[in-house]
């Protein structure tokens, strides 16, 4: 996960103002010039850059160092930011409509893509209902009633999620799902009220509403970009829709024809997850029955006893494969790489970048497993983005898109075959190629399975922005897009006036927009095919890895190095030649097993009709 205190990923909070910003809401007694537009920039970028580094490091203190004065400190310096942000924001209005140079003119555009609030009682409106949503949330728990009445022991979602995860009981698995999802509506009104407020806060900055905001984040036209996440989806439905039908039939041969029926929509409960947004947990009951390799990197990392800091060499050194730096003395001197004796922190991985020069850090409980080896992979893709573009001005330092952030380091990762872990000493001899299905199938439940639930969050959301959808439709129009495109049905029957199922999620309760993850999904298997073509390779894509290709390296570092200074299909096409995202990428890379799901529904289909 990337952690960027960057003005584009900061300012979709609410942004604070004080009454000097407020004033800027104002006609100008003057008409602006070119001239006070670049000198207003200069000072913003300045003044900017200051504030944006004190309130990384406060925000690293508060996350390493947990306590009441440390959450002091880091608000206290978080809302300086904010602050300076809002007004900035504000005071770029004044210039709209000025000739400016293609880069001032991007650096304006940036700035006023947030909500703003004019009013400080709104605003603190608006911070009030987030911190409720997000505590609300944090704090549901079902509270299951025992035969006799009473209620028993109250379970938090960590605990429920391990019932899906691992249970085969259908009963079981509904009564969780059930559970869970029925916490939400006791805070739908005020999600309802949220969704008010945030929309008079982006049209303060002249959006319609805050989907409209979101999606204008893209260098495109709001209606274009709902248009390209369509386009996409429709070129990788067929493979979801070969992945759906073998886990349909592999789910009715487990739970029976009763609970799964041959057509129509599935039971979502039946996913191995809450949302069904990620189906790993269902390999057990999906996986090929021979071609599964023994190979086990967990085992042969504990076995070699590998720190946290070796872990983290071996990302290192696939990036400096790649040509790239080194690590800063200071990474290695400043991040936090396993978990502390003395105090508690938050483990979850991230990544950090504390200044404009090298100051980059990791936060992450290491640990030496399969799965810690990919996220430590990912999360220098972070780290190396910081790097690649620190040269630029502050408004340009960050993503390409918010996709790009997150699509780079699972690129990387997409390069950890056995042909690579063969290469670093972690693997004797890569495994036969009746392996590559088994591999594919696993990748698949994460990255193919999660594709129509990220794209419906945000269609979903747009809608209810848009007053499309009313709060009284909340459920019903869920529903809609989750048989549409995942192909699932609510488990039992509920009350569409009152239900808020989407609430159950935490990114819709925390207001965190989720089409980055759906581009980040596409976007990594368009970077890995550029980079293998780069690299000369031309066999399967699956089992291409760039590691030691300085070539390939140098594509991506100079995809990097552009950050946010060019219109996103600018830095696509620096790494791949192409200026659209192209779905073509990920069918590629799964070709074999769709091939082989086509054969498996084929047979399976047969049978059925005997």
């Amino acid at each position: 996960m990337q952690v960027t205190s960057k003005i584009i990923s900061t300012l979709l909070a609410a942004t604070a103002m004080t009454a000097a910003g407020a004033t800027a809401l104002a006609a100008p007694a003057s008409k602006p010039t070119v001239a006070e537009a670049e000198r207003f920039l200069a000072d913003t970028e300045t003044r900017l850059n200051k504030l944006n580094n004190e309130q990384a490091r406060a925000a690293w203190v508060g996350s390493n160092f947990i306590t009441d004065d440390t959450e002091g400190i880091a608000s206290f310096f978080a809302e300086r930011f904010l602050t300076a942000s809002g007004e900035a924001a504000i005071g770029a209005r004044r210039f709209n409509g000025l000739k400016l140079s293609p880069e001032s003119a991007r650096k304006m555009m940036l700035l006023q893509q947030t909500l703003v609030f004019a009013d400080p009682k709104e605003r603190e409106q608006y911070a009030a209902l987030q911190a409720a949503l997000n505590g609300a949330y944090g704090k549901a728990k079902y509270c299951p009633k025992k035969p006799d009445g009473t209620t028993g022991d109250c379970m938090p979602l960590g605990e429920m999620e391990k019932v899906l995860a691992n249970s085969r009981d259908e009963a079981k698995l509904k009564e969780m799902w059930l559970g869970w999802h029925a916490q939400a509506p006791a805070y739908k009104s005020k999600y309802v009220d949220y969704i008010a407020l945030s929309n008079k806060g982006a049209k303060q900055m002249g959006f319609p509403d805050t989907g409209a905001m979101w999606r204008s984040q893209y260098d495109m036209p709001p209606e274009a970009f709902a248009a390209e996440m369509e386009r996409l989806w429709q070129q990788v439905k067929p493979l979801y829709d070969s992945l759906h039908t073998y886990t349909r039939y592999k789910l009715r041969a487990t739970y029976g024809p009763d609970v799964v029926p041959l057509t129509g929509p599935i039971p979502s409960h039946l996913f191995g997850n809450m949302w069904s947004q990620s189906w790993n947990n269902l390999y057990p009951i999906l996986k090929p029955a021979t071609g599964a390799s023994s190979y086990d990197l967990t085992k042969v990392l504990e076995q070699r006893k590998t720190d946290a800091t070796q872990m983290t060499k071996y990302a290192e050194g696939f990036y400096t494969s790649l040509g790239m730096q080194k690590l800063p003395q200071s990474f290695w001197e400043r991040s936090l790489l396993t978990k502390p004796r003395d105090r508690d922190v938050v483990c979850h991985a991230s990544a950090w970048p504390l200044d404009e020069k090298d100051d980059v850090r990791i936060k992450m409980c290491i640990t030496p497993t399969a799965e810690d080896f990919t996220v430590i992979h990912h999360e220098l893709g972070h780290i190396y983005y910081f790097l690649g573009y620190t040269k630029q001005p502050f408004l340009f330092r960050n993503g390409a898109n918010d996709g790009f952030h997150e699509a780079i380091g699972d690129t990387i990762a997409l390069s950890i075959t056995p042909g690579y872990l063969k290469k670093i000493g972690l693997m004797d001899q890569e495994p036969d190629v009746t392996a590559d299905i088994p591999q594919l199938l696993e990748r698949a439940l994460s990255k193919v399975a999660i594709l129509p639930f990220a794209y419906s969050v945000d269609k979903w959301r747009w809608d209810v922005y848009s007053g499309k959808t009313k709060p009284a439709d909340f459920d019903k129009s869920w529903w809609q897009l989750r048989e549409q495109y995942m192909g699932m049905k609510r488990p039992a029957p509920g009350d569409d006036a009152t239900g808020f199922d989407a609430g159950a999620k935490y990114h819709v309760a925390a207001d965190v927009p989720y089409a980055r993850y759906f581009l980040a999904d596409m976007l990594q298997f368009q970077f890995h095919r550029a980079l293998c073509r780069e690299a000369g390779y031309t066999g399967p894509l699956n089992r291409c890895s760039v590691y030691g290709n300085a070539k390939a390296g140098a594509k991506l570092q100079q995809m990097l190095a552009m950050g946010a200074s060019k219109p996103w299909p600018e830095a696509l096409k620096a790494i791949s030649g192409e200026e659209k995202i192209d779905g073509n990428a990920l069918l590629e890379y799964f070709a074999p097993l769709k091939t082989w799901l086509d054969q498996q529904n084929a047979a399976f289909a047969a049978a059925e009709t005997k």
